[in-house]
This record gives C-alpha cells, structure tokens and sequence, in this order.
C-alpha cells in the first residue's frame, strides 16, 4: 500500500512538472568544423557557456561531438529567452563561422512561440519542430 501511494505521489509530481517543462523552446544548430580547426572551435565553447550563464531564461545549454561535427543543445523558457540569447552570443557566433559551418539549425516548441521567431529567424532558415500537444 505504501508503495502505491509513493508510485503515485511521483507519477502525479512527473505529470505536473511535464506540463511546466513542456513548453520551453529549444534551439539546436548543427556545426561541422572545417580540417584542422576542431581543437581551435572546442577553445572558443567557454565563453558561449560564460556570456550563456548570464541569460536568466535559459534553461539548458551544452555541446556534444561526433567527430568534426558539433552540436549545440540549449533551451529556453520562451521565444523571447531564445531572442534574447542570440543576441548575447551574436559576436561569438559569427567568430565560430570562421572556422566552422551552420549546416543545420532546428528550432522545437509549441507553435505559439515558434510563431514569434520566425521572421527574426528566417535568415538562418531553420527546421521548425512544433510541439504536438499544448
């Protein structure tokens, strides 16, 4: 009986902070480093993680690798938070580009946020990802 009530006390926890989570925005570009230059593109991801601590609608950001291919895995509270981070990293961006290509950019989130980003976005010509439920 007491396990029940524990089950359910998590079950009920997990489906309140689903629906709190659910929501955010997430932005996921797509890098491939350019031959000879990955160790030079892993120095610069500090300052990207500094200037991102700042941003308080973030919600995750990190980098992972598969080779000379990196990807950038970062959420934010909302369309604004996502704005607003691009922005704060717009300098850094644009020095990574010297060494490494955009070659994919996906943006996920339920479609009233996604709305917001499209014209601010459309120069990166992301994939858009909506949310299937809201």
């Amino acid at each position: 009986m007491a396990r029940r009530a524990f089950d359910e006390a998590v079950r009920s926890a997990y489906v309140a902070n689903m629906s709190a989570i659910s929501n955010f925005v997430s932005l996921h570009p797509y890098f491939k480093v350019r031959p000879g230059k990955l160790e030079a593109f892993k120095a610069g991801l500090p300052a990207f993680v500094d200037k991102t601590k700042t941003e308080k609608k973030n919600l995750f950001y990190d980098f992972t690798f598969n080779g000379d291919e990196v990807l950038c895995r970062e959420g934010y509270t909302d369309a604004e938070g996502l704005l607003a981070h691009l922005q704060n990293v717009d300098a850094l961006f644009k020095e990574a580009l010297k060494i490494a290509d955009l070659t994919r950019l996906e943006v996920h989130g339920p479609a009233q946020e996604l709305d917001k980003l499209k014209a601010p976005l459309a120069e990166l010509k992301p994939v858009w990802f909506v949310r299937g439920t809201n």
